[in-house]
């Protein structure tokens, strides 16, 4: 099966591009990213935190059995309604250093949207061992339960 939600790396670059088509209107898609409730659904992770405002900040957490697996958290730099997000990602207890990512929302047609992440990270080699983790699959999996999820809102 194809995978939906597409993580580029260029050689050489230290940044990722993710790109993924929604057969959603953007502003559900940019709700399911800027609301503490809906982003819990999709992302299954618990929101400690989220403020969706330019100098906001947000905070998540992950447990497994009972026990915090994964936290991360960040500022918002920009925030602009339907459109974009600008925010700083930190993951908790992990040698990866903070990333910048570049959100922007595209509406394609009424009922159709784009979002084009793109995360830049301190060195090629943060990048690299990321991409060695499962992301690309935890990304696809996240992005396709959005779509799941956010289709029953409309």
């Amino acid at each position: 099966m194809e995978e939906k939600t597409k993580v580029h790396a260029k050689d050489g670059k230290q940044e990722l591009t993710i790109t993924r088509e929604f057969d959603l209107p953007v502003e559900l898609v940019f709700k399911a990213y800027s609301e503490a409730d809906l982003f819990e659904q999709w992302m299954g992770t618990k929101v400690l935190k989220l403020e969706s405002k330019k100098h906001g900040s947000y905070a998540f957490e992950t447990s497994y059995d009972g026990n915090v697996v994964f936290k991360a958290n960040g500022v918002i730099h920009e925030f602009v309604l339907n459109e974009k997000i600008t925010r700083t990602f930190e993951m908790e207890n992990t040698p990866f250093p903070v990333q910048l990512e570049y959100l922007e929302f595209e509406k394609r047609t009424e009922t159709t949207s784009k979002l084009t992440m793109q995360i830049v990270f301190k060195s090629i080699e943060f990048r690299d061992q990321l991409l060695k983790m499962p992301f690309a699959l935890g990304i696809n999996m996240a992005h396709n339960r959005l779509q799941e999820i956010v289709s029953s809102l409309k």
